[in-house]
């Protein structure tokens, strides 16, 4: 499937964008849920969904790749929004979507009193010894206060990883974390990562928007023999370092 981008700012897009909030407003007052405390959340999901509704002409979830069966896009387990596992497991037992944007109103309720939390816990990192660097490294799940510590002892030579974005290049273009290495988008994923030709055995980070696609990436890689690959838990959206256009 070749790689489409689609200008964020153009009126075609702006007016799908304006339709899917429609769409996941009707979404939510269907089913009784609400959206996500973090706005970054929903804004990135909307975009997901409409880029594939323009691209696709369907919502698939921007949270799993669209690959080309017989001709036709088709996602990943079938994942048209709002997709049957968020309706049926997701969110009656975990109380919120994969992609992070439906929630019921007591875990967005309870998502409001963590971030608070959360605020005064990412205020303060420190440096990272060469033997905490290692360490890091190899996890399977890092935090922003993490990412950020590794950043930095990569700046000091302590460390050597690629920093790995799988979210799409109009995301990218709204802001990505300094010191991101590559972009391979999702709906891309294996052409563009074949591209970017990296060994199995390079430490690799990879990050989305709210780590969902990321941890499915991290899968993907270690099914295919990548043995150290870590991920942003939270996603871009919970990372309190430096990002830039």
């Amino acid at each position: 499937m070749s790689i489409i981008k689609i200008d964020m700012n153009s009126p075609e897009f702006q007016a799908e964008l304006e339709k899917t909030i429609k769409f996941t407003d009707k979404v939510n007052a269907q089913f009784g849920w609400v959206y996500n405390p973090q706005e970054e959340v929903n804004e990135g999901v909307q975009m997901g969904l409409a880029r594939n509704k323009m691209m696709y002409k369907k919502r698939f979830c921007p949270c799993f790749m669209v690959e080309e069966v017989d001709g036709k896009a088709k996602s990943v387990d079938d994942r048209i929004c709002p997709c049957k596992p968020a309706i049926e497991k997701e969110i009656p037992e975990d109380g919120v979507c994969h992609c992070g944007i439906f929630c019921t109103p007591e875990f967005a309720a309870k998502k409001r009193v963590e971030l608070g939390m959360e605020e005064a816990a990412h205020n303060n990192s420190r440096g990272l010894s060469k033997e905490e660097c290692e360490l890091l490294v190899n996890k399977d799940e890092l935090d922003g206060d993490e990412l950020i510590s590794l950043l930095e002892a990569r700046e000091l030579g302590m460390v050597n990883f690629t920093l790995v974005d799988v979210r799409e290049h109009m995301e990218w273009q709204m802001g990505h974390i300094k010191g991101a290495d590559k972009l391979v988008p999702t709906s891309s994923f294996f052409q563009t990562w074949e591209e970017a030709n990296l060994g199995k055995d390079e430490n690799i980070i990879v990050y989305c928007h709210v780590g969902s696609r990321s941890a499915h990436v991290a899968r993907i890689l270690t099914d295919n023999g990548y043995t150290k690959i870590g991920n942003l838990t939270n996603g871009i959206v919970a990372y309190p370092g430096e990002k830039e256009r």
